[in-house]
């Protein structure tokens, strides 16, 4: 899978996503992550690539010029236009099923915006979806593009060492992952749980699905109403359809 995200800071990027398994995953040659700088396409002699918004208003807006440059040059390397992400807090927010869906794709753009954000009409000729990590604004969409790419990165096949791993973890079927324990049985006290060591896979299979039961209810009550969850489990659970936990 190839990722290609447009930015400001190239080096941020490239220095995040080469290590540990998203690195890893590249050096084997599952993912492919090119860091495109936008201030190589503007035609400014001083390489600027922002101006005063008009009508007034705080800080800078990020010119269209250089982002639709840049942009075309990486669609004709490509040879099509791919699905282009735009991060902004306006957009629908990041899940887990969105992961899936994008790691499906071929290839992926993301364009990180900054200062006050980027000239409307970029926006228009070039993005397909808007999204948001969460209801809070960061100083640029770098942090954003690098969650997303980790995040999709996991569901590419090959990416992980151990293939089970991208599918029992938190989020699937809407519930939280179950405690983890290891080394030493005894630690400062507190026993890892005994039917971990039973040696009894169907126990051990229960025990963690009540316990990301549990842990959904307590943490993430939210995400319970939408589990995927037997009826026998939403009764003895708490859990009403139609009100929610």
């Amino acid at each position: 899978m190839n990722f290609y995200i447009l930015t400001l800071f190239p080096e941020m990027v490239r220095q995040a996503l080469s290590a540990s398994i998203i690195g890893r995953a590249e050096e084997n040659g599952f993912l492919h992550i090119d860091a495109v700088n936008i201030r190589d396409y503007t035609k400014d002699k001083h390489q600027k690539v922002d101006d005063y918004p008009y009508g007034g208003g705080a800080g800078m807006v990020m010119q269209a010029q250089p982002i639709y440059d840049a942009y075309h040059a990486l669609t004709e390397k490509i040879g099509r236009r791919p699905r282009t992400v735009y991060l902004t807090p306006q957009g629908h927010t990041f899940t887990q099923d969105l992961a899936k869906e994008m790691s499906l794709e071929e290839d992926l753009i993301f364009l990180c915006g900054h200062y006050e954000g980027v000239d409307e009409r970029a926006l228009e000729e070039i993005v397909t979806d808007y999204v948001s990590i969460g209801d809070y604004v960061l100083t640029g969409g770098e942090l954003a593009a690098m969650v997303m790419v980790d995040a999709v990165s996991r569901m590419v096949p090959g990416v992980l060492t151990n293939e089970a791993s991208g599918s029992m973890e938190s989020f699937e079927g809407n519930l939280l992952e179950y405690p983890q324990y290891t080394r030493p049985f005894v630690w400062n006290g507190k026993e890892a749980p005994k039917v971990l060591l039973s040696g009894n896979h169907q126990k051990i299979e229960a025990w963690r699905r009540e316990q990301s039961i549990l842990r959904t209810k307590r943490y993430r009550p939210d995400l319970l109403k939408k589990a995927d969850l037997t009826i026998r489990e939403k009764a003895v659970y708490g859990v009403n359809d139609k009100k929610g936990v």
